[in-house]
């Protein structure tokens, strides 16, 4: 986690807003093959619009990691399927922008974001969802303490594709990764 830890400071989380979404289609536009098929990003003002529609932050939360010095949008991370009552969990989704993929950030961000859903939100749970060969995506779930739950075949439909999943969670009793809110989050 240092290298990632080390990130934070240069990061801030920030809910996405209408004004991102240039540079975030341009970016998921050139982004697009190296996501897939892992994910598929909103990348025509459309599909923008709504996603940026369902970020209520009651139902889901969708935000941007940018560059604090360069204000350059790093990656995306959401919390869907937001369940309050006796469940207070939600579903974690992230995604690294090029050219700043594997350099760190993304753990940084997902890290942010844990403490943001734990302490900010008031969650007791936040799963991740990731697909058995996105090798980069279960070393970064590890990486930041999520314990592997189990296996969902033909769980997430992506590309008009069935995907089978791993199920990893986090709950605010777990040793949290190393991030501090007051570091990165606006």
């Amino acid at each position: 986690m240092r290298r990632g830890h080390d990130r934070v400071s240069q990061l801030v989380l920030r809910s996405v807003v209408a004004d991102d979404e240039p540079q975030f289609l341009e970016l998921a536009r050139k982004s697009a093959e190296f996501h897939h098929p892992w994910v598929e990003l909103p990348r025509t003002p459309q599909v923008f619009a709504s996603y940026l529609a369902r970020s209520d932050q009651v139902s889901a939360a969708c935000m941007v990691l940018t560059h604090r010095d360069q204000g350059d949008l790093v990656g995306m991370i959401n919390i869907n399927g937001i369940v309050r009552g006796p469940y207070q969990r939600g579903l974690l989704g992230y995604a690294a922008f090029l050219p700043y993929a594997g350099q760190g950030y993304m753990s940084a961000g997902v890290a942010l974001a844990v403490h943001h859903a734990f302490e900010v939100m008031g969650l007791n749970r936040l799963e991740a969802d990731v697909q058995p060969g996105n090798a980069a995506s279960r070393a970064l779930v590890r990486l930041l303490g999520f314990r592997r739950e189990g296996l969902s075949p033909g769980f997430i439909r992506i590309g008009g594709v069935w995907r089978d999943h791993e199920r990893w969670a986090i709950t605010a009793d777990m040793p949290l990764p190393l991030a501090r809110e007051d570091e990165g989050l606006d």
